[in-house]
């Protein structure tokens, strides 16, 4: 690979960055603003959210593997795919923030959440396949410089999609309605600005790629399917019971979502930082690094009580470090790997999108039968017992995961580029 090559186009990467922050508008921040419009506008209990939000996960377990393998079949025609599944993608967002339900809300809810799940799979299945074929044409390291892109534009999506309708409601009666017709506008800049990109697919014939069964039976990409799904569960956890935890623990008095917003805006400011770390000393030597300081702050936070914002905004910074390493090297290593194994990786992403998004079932079955049996209610006084147990689920839980994480991924033998 010449010189030229292997720096080719690389400062023209930001339709990734955008298309990334795209995808991460679609996904953590509409579990946590669907609910809680939903039971405000509409009424629905929590509950019967939480239970519909639980049974997606396992639609997910069999539609992500056949999203994945469907990307591959399409990959001649990705672009048109991928332009006719991110409108979907829009309009499922305005059926459920800016169109009042036509029937039943819960059931509204539930078709509005398949369409948009679904589209965002198979949006995400594509991207990162075809980012594996760019990362390839920009050389040695290629993967972790479009990691750097790619992340920090979804932990920006993450930020302005978490934001976005609190500024709103100062501005306008139906913050949520214009949360929407945002993510519409975003939504055709993202594709047009990556309109270039997919043609990168390469064109398989039906019995070529990578299938399920390859990508099991390959004990690296099997290993960092394992290493993802513990390694994002601690993030998952925190992301639940953040809430929880800043009312009842550190009694916040509002400003949770300032506090929220640094830890994602901490992890967007950091991306870029890891992937230049990660070309110096490879991308596991920085991975590791970065899991360590995510660990850290996680066994801190035990030390915390009421009052001690100043502290917790100081961890928010160093977990939310934490986090821009995990978004930004683990997928880059998983891409990689895939472009080792097969030159289209897209059914490998669609086992990979489902292992991401399944992490917020399990936190959510780990986290909140635990509560409950505690005693804790939220909103309420509790008891001293209860508290500590919330402590312990957002604080000891998660950092005992991330030891297991590090720990798996020091045993992985990887190629350090």
């Amino acid at each position: 690979m010449t010189t030229a090559a292997a720096t080719y186009r690389r400062p023209a990467l930001w339709g990734y960055a955008l298309f990334g922050g795209l995808l991460a508008m679609a996904g953590l921040p509409i579990y946590i603003h669907a609910p809680y419009f939903y039971v405000n506008e509409y009424g629905v209990s929590l509950a019967a959210l939480g239970t519909v939000l639980f049974m997606l996960r396992g639609l997910d377990f069999l539609q992500d593997p056949a999203l994945g393998w469907l990307a591959a079949r399409l990959s001649a025609q990705r672009g048109f795919a991928v332009a006719l599944t991110a409108a979907l993608m829009a309009a499922a967002m305005l059926m459920l923030f800016a169109i009042p339900p036509l029937f039943a809300p819960l059931i509204w809810f539930a078709i509005a959440l398949v369409v948009l799940f679904s589209c965002y799979s198979f949006l995400t299945i594509c991207f990162y396949a075809t980012g594996v074929a760019r990362g390839d044409a920009l050389g040695q390291g290629g993967h972790v410089f479009l990691a750097g892109w790619r992340e920090t534009g979804a932990l920006l999506g993450v930020c302005l999609a978490a934001a976005a309708p609190v500024a709103l409601a100062g501005m306008m009666a139906q913050p949520f309605m214009g949360f929407a017709l945002g993510f519409v506008v975003i939504t055709v800049a993202a594709v047009w600005a990556m309109q270039a990109e997919w043609p990168r697919a390469r064109v398989i014939s039906e019995d070529a790629g990578l299938s399920l069964r390859d990508v099991f039976a390959d004990a690296t990409a099997r290993r960092l399917l394992i290493i993802a799904l513990v390694n994002a569960t601690p993030v998952a956890i925190t992301s639940t019971l953040f809430l929880f935890y800043a009312e009842a623990v550190l009694q916040t008095d509002g400003m949770e979502g300032a506090l929220l917003i640094l830890l994602f805006l901490s992890a967007a400011l950091s991306a870029p930082l890891w992937a230049r770390l990660a070309r110096r000393t490879g991308a596991k030597t920085a991975l590791l690094s970065g899991m360590a300081l995510a660990a850290a702050s996680f066994a801190f936070v035990i030390t915390l009580g009421p009052g001690d914002l100043a502290l917790f905004a100081v961890i928010c910074v160093i977990s939310g470090a934490g986090i821009g390493a995990d978004l930004t090297l683990l997928p880059a290593i998983f891409s990689r790997r895939m472009a080792e194994l097969s030159p289209e990786a897209a059914k490998g992403f669609g086992l990979w999108a489902f292992v991401t998004k399944a992490t917020l079932a399990l936190a959510a079955l780990m986290v909140f039968p635990a509560l409950e049996w505690s005693g804790f209610e939220a909103g309420r006084e509790n008891s001293p017992a209860a508290v500590q147990t919330l402590i312990l689920l957002y604080a000891a839980l998660p950092s005992a995961l991330k030891a297991l994480a590090i720990a798996l991924l020091a045993l992985t033998p990887l190629k350090e580029s």
